[in-house]
């Protein structure tokens, strides 16, 4: 199994030498590799073992820095950067030609953005390059929110994971890109909406799920647990299952289950703390006397259409 530390120089030393780790984000745990190297590239796939046509996020630590892998940065997108950086929102620009296609699956646009969690930012400080770091975890898996998660699902294939403590927001990125100068949400996630249109105004939300996708977590299968979920009345599905192989994933209310087949993301309703607990909720239901989990949608309002995104996706 890996080594897990918060020895950052030891994991400077793994990434200058081609390798691949774990590093805390304040959204998910990524597994980092030079994202110019192609050879770093290519093995974070491997490790993931990931569809080399979903594109990679790459992570630095400073605009100056962005400046030298972009063609140039749109108004909007500075005006966004000032006020969301360091932090989950994740901006598509139109990439220079040295960034490998490899990291990009061939589009013209490279995913960027500055995380914001104390060791990653010291970590970016101390390289001379970006790294390309998506969700340490098999690809379509639930992604991982502690350095445990990390080990469990891929230490035997990596050296190191720098541990940062459990992620604090606990949801991938929101993505956003430009068309025409209209802002285009393409993944919902630890940014909300609304915190964006103040910024920019009026956004145009486009998720669609895909095969063939424009930006990173637009994939319609991901963030699965391994088990057939069903998305509605839980109170209602549950009396027509047996309790003992079936997982109940509520919002804030318990459910008459037993303790190890219950996860309840926010007991108080609040819609950050269930944020925070949605992949370790999901991580809970992947045990083998689960056969089948039950779950519902929460309210649609600031983090909640984030977390909606990742049920459907799951349960597909």
């Amino acid at each position: 199994m890996a080594e897990i530390g918060s020895d950052i120089v030891k994991a400077k030393a793994f990434l200058e030498q081609g390798e691949v780790v774990g590093i805390p984000t304040e959204t998910v745990y990524g597994l980092a590799g030079n994202a110019l190297n192609e050879d770093a590239i290519l093995k974070i796939y491997a490790v993931k073992n990931r569809p080399k046509f979903d594109p990679l996020i790459a992570h630095t630590n400073s605009i100056e820095k962005i400046g030298d892998l972009v063609m140039d940065i749109p108004d909007k997108a500075m005006k966004l950067a000032d006020r969301f950086w360091p932090g989950p929102l994740t901006i598509l620009l139109k990439k220079n030609k040295h960034v490998p296609d490899l990291l990009t699956s061939g589009l013209d646009r490279i995913a960027i953005r500055i995380p914001k969690h104390p060791l990653s930012m010291d970590l970016l400080g101390s390289i001379d390059f970006p790294l390309a770091a998506p969700s340490a975890n098999p690809f379509g898996y639930v992604s991982p929110t502690t350095a445990q998660h990390v080990n469990d699902q891929l230490g035997a294939s990596i050296p190191y994971v720098l541990d940062g403590g459990p992620c604090n927001i606990g949801l991938e990125s929101t993505i956003v890109g430009f068309e025409n100068d209209e802002v285009v949400i393409y993944r919902l996630g630890g940014t909300k909406v609304e915190s964006i249109e103040e910024v920019v105004g009026a956004v145009k939300i486009q998720v669609n799920e895909s095969s063939n996708p424009a930006a990173p977590g637009m994939l319609k299968s991901h963030y699965s647990p391994g088990r057939k979920m069903i998305i509605g009345d839980i109170a209602s599905n549950l009396n027509e299952l047996a309790k003992e192989s079936t997982g109940v994933l509520s919002f804030s209310k318990p459910f008459d289950v037993p303790d190890k087949n219950l996860a309840v993301l926010s007991p108080s309703g609040d819609i950050d703390e269930a944020a925070r607990n949605i992949f370790s909720a999901l991580r809970k239901m992947d045990q083998e006397h689960i056969k089948v989990i039950l779950t519902e949608f929460v309210p649609k309002v600031g983090l909640g259409k984030a977390i909606n995104d990742r049920l459907r996706r799951a349960a597909v």
